[in-house]
């Protein structure tokens, strides 16, 4: 099969067309002939060599594809040749066949094309792990969410209102209108005001915060929740380290939580796929959750794509088509 591999850690170019041995099959596995792949931060950590793969799983990037079953395992049930499909996988997006577990896929509506579903697993599992096994959202409650018009982001926004809740956003000014073509009741630009200031007199206070930034927020996040207030940590784009106020996370009696999705457990991801399905897919097959797709390019496009997402153009997924 043909894939796209890491030569070496480092920029962009270090990228490189492959060819591989087609993958053997477990038990409770599908081989999908991939039409498209989505990118995602992840891919660029393990390219800088910041965020190896675990060991049990491919050294090929790419973790959400979107595409054809063509091959299957001999317990899977429930699946069938030519299935169109979507799914989160260990590894492995980065090629023209991929490898997924049966309890993972996720089946497209008639109407879904293969570039928009290829933008749903990981943006979508990871916010609603976020905002409801994480931080359990509850109606009418305020979540603050950074990196508004990320495609976790814009995500995130669109499942917190389907749960009423009130969504604030943190965007570039320029961004704001894609915030709020997702739901966001307010946006603000992060560059120009201080998100904190704008919580403080506007809302008192936040339930949820969703934070990808790390240090350079985390003072502000904690000054911004309510009293039970909980933040979950996604990301850390501005860095390790920042002095954390114990005292308003006493008083305050708050909750601080980090996950990542990749390292989690093959039982817990599937529990999480299928619960996340369980009430969204009605809504994808409705049109009332739509992921936003930034672009889309040829997969030989590939080193271009990772340059865009690192100079923070896109808003939305980065979506390569293959073939």
């Amino acid at each position: 099969m043909k894939v796209i591999e890491i030569s070496t850690a480092g920029a962009p170019e270090v990228l490189r067309f492959a060819e591989r041995a087609r993958p053997e099959l477990g038990k409770k596995e599908v081989l999908i002939k991939v039409a498209a792949f989505a990118l995602n931060r992840a891919d660029i950590m393990q390219r800088k060599g910041l965020y190896p793969p675990p060991t049990s799983d491919s050294d090929i990037p790419g973790l959400e594809v979107a595409g054809t079953i063509i091959e299957m395992g001999s317990a899977v049930a429930g699946h069938s040749i030519g299935d169109r499909v979507c799914a989160l996988v260990n590894g492995g997006g980065y090629a023209d066949e991929c490898v997924a577990h049966a309890d993972m896929l996720i089946p497209l509506p008639s109407n879904m094309e293969m570039t928009t579903a290829a933008a749903i697993p990981e943006a979508y599992m990871t916010a609603w792990q976020a905002l409801h096994w994480l931080a359990n959202l509850q109606k009418e409650e305020k979540v603050l969410i950074h990196a508004g018009a990320s495609s976790v982001g814009l995500a995130a926004t669109q499942l917190a209102k389907d749960a009423r809740a009130t969504v604030i956003t943190t965007a570039s000014d320029a961004k704001h209108t894609i915030c709020q073509d997702a739901g966001a009741d307010h946006c603000i630009d992060y560059q120009n005001e201080s998100f904190a200031g704008v919580i403080k007199d506007k809302y008192g206070g936040v339930n949820v915060i969703i934070d990808f930034v790390g240090a350079g927020y985390l003072g502000d996040n904690v000054k911004s929740l309510s009293p039970d207030g909980r933040m979950v940590i996604l990301g850390l784009m501005g860095g390790l380290t920042e002095e954390l106020h114990l005292g308003h996370v006493l008083m305050k009696r708050l909750k601080i939580m980090g996950s990542t999705l990749r390292a989690r457990s093959q039982d817990y991801k599937i529990r999480l796929c299928q619960d996340f399905w369980e009430h969204c897919g009605p809504l994808f097959a409705t049109g009332a959750l739509t992921p936003r797709v930034d672009r889309v390019l040829p997969w030989d496009q590939i080193v271009e794509a990772h340059h865009v997402m690192e100079r923070n153009e896109n808003a939305g997924k980065i979506v390569m088509t293959v073939g």
